[in-house]
């Protein structure tokens, strides 16, 4: 299955579950990405004792799932981007919308 995953918010809590449920994609072989948008790609940023947010993204990137985030959201916030949030575009959301078989959202 392919599953894209579209975050836009910074809670913690729902980020780092939404990590684990790629993570778990992954693991049952689906092709999963991630596209962050609006405050979704302030994920460097996000630093909370309870949830390993960066340990998630970055074992879900180890599995070969893929993280996209808004360009034009980062230069809003005077961002390039990073590993974890690289620079991509609404062309990139679309298509991935487009070749998915399952849309979630957070």
């Amino acid at each position: 299955m392919k599953l894209a995953m579209v975050i836009s918010q910074t809670n913690p809590e729902v980020v780092f579950n939404a990590f684990r449920l790629a993570n778990f994609g992954r693991k049952e072989g689906d092709e999963v990405k991630v596209f962050l948008l609006a405050e979704g790609v302030e994920l460097d940023r996000i630093d909370d004792p309870k949830f390993d947010i960066r340990g998630q993204a970055e074992s879900f990137l180890q599995a070969g799932g893929e993280i996209l985030a808004c360009g034009t959201c980062l230069k809003l916030r005077n961002s390039q981007g990073s590993e974890l949030c690289p620079l991509s575009t609404m062309k990139d959301l679309h298509g991935l919308i487009r070749e998915a078989d399952r849309i979630v959202t957070f």
